[in-house]
């Protein structure tokens, strides 16, 4: 999976990014549509299912 990771203690313009989306804390971590924040492996789990392509020909999960 392809990932982007910003510093922001090193990265002002991160630091200014985080902010600008209305957080002060990390980790957060954008998946998709969504912004998790914290360290919550099952929410990130399901946030992967969520986002991932579903092949040609194949029904997504229920």
């Amino acid at each position: 999976m392809p990932f982007t990771e910003k510093n922001v203690r090193n990265d002002p313009a991160a630091r200014q990014e985080l902010l600008a989306m209305g957080f002060t804390s990390v980790p957060l971590l954008l998946i998709g549509a969504r912004r998790l924040t914290g360290f919550n492996p099952a929410e990130i789990e399901a946030a992967l299912r969520a986002s991932a392509p579903t092949p040609m020909g194949s029904d997504p999960e229920p």
